[in-house]
């Protein structure tokens, strides 16, 4: 499975669940960001490429589908709900973050 990760900037939170995914079995995993100035910009080639897209925000899921909701179709797009206040790998994103993936992707 083929999941995308969404935040801002692509610079603290998407980077990480797509580092923690990475390494489970069965799953591959990319990140991108909604903002202008984002390390990594979101793009077609992006939503073509996942099965699954995960966002941090409700407000970066209306954003994505503004942008992208034709191209979005039936792909399963999930909010997470973490804020913008973690540093990339901090433990206690980690910590929030680990069992929130495990309950909205299938993990066998």
């Amino acid at each position: 499975m083929r999941v995308l990760f969404i935040c801002g900037k692509a610079r603290m939170r998407s980077p990480t669940p797509a580092d923690i995914v990475a390494g489970w079995d069965g799953f591959e995993s990319d990140f991108a960001g909604l903002s202008n100035d984002a390390d990594e910009k979101v793009s077609s080639e992006h939503i073509s490429w996942a099965d699954v897209i995960v966002v941090m925000q409700a407000r970066q899921k209306k954003r994505l589908s503004s942008l992208f909701g034709r191209q979005i179709g039936s792909r399963k797009v999930v909010v997470l709900g973490i804020e913008d206040k973690f540093a990339y790998m901090e433990p206690a994103l980690v910590d929030l973050m680990t069992p929130k993936l495990r309950t909205v992707l299938p993990v066998g």
